[in-house]
């Protein structure tokens, strides 16, 4: 049996909170909250981060999920400087927070970490950003480390999820 672990970007989170309003959709909170709280969903502290900046809604939402948010480790920071050095046009220079290479580099560790080798676990970057041609987003960025990557509703589907 396959597990699916997911590491969700920024973009996800608020595509979610926007067409599925915490107060009209509550059920589909519940399900990410299970998912979170079962270590299933996954997000690097940078997301929170720039959640903070973008969203007040969203962010204090965020402020309770205290299993969804992974503190950077040593091996996330060299990941995220490889990243950097072979893709700079990852992040945007100009904004304070930019979580995409956080994203990638906490799957490349936990894809890479002994005791996830155990099971078999599938681990999957969740964002809204799409392939593009050879446009530097985290879809390319996925590709090129053979990481899986989907939208919030492939997410959905992976799961099961009927709402």
């Amino acid at each position: 049996m396959t597990h699916n672990y997911y590491i969700i970007d920024t973009s996800s989170l608020i595509e979610l909170n926007k067409h599925n309003p915490m107060d009209v959709y509550p059920g589909v909170w519940q399900k990410m909250e299970q998912l979170i709280n079962n270590g299933r969903l996954l997000a690097p502290k940078e997301v929170f981060h720039e959640i903070g900046n973008i969203d007040d809604q969203l962010h204090s939402w965020t402020k309770y999920q205290n299993k969804l948010f992974v503190e950077p480790t040593p091996m996330q920071i060299k990941i995220v400087k490889d990243i950097l050095e072979k893709f700079p046009a990852l992040i945007d220079i100009n904004r304070k927070y930019d979580s995409d290479p956080w994203v990638i580099a906490l799957t490349v560790e936990l894809i890479n970490d002994p005791q996830m080798k155990l099971i078999t676990i599938k681990h999957i970057v969740v964002t809204e950003e799409k392939l593009r041609g050879n446009r530097i987003r985290i879809p390319f960025v996925c590709q090129e480390y053979k990481i899986e990557s989907l939208d919030i509703i492939g997410m959905f589907r992976e799961e099961g999820w009927k709402f």
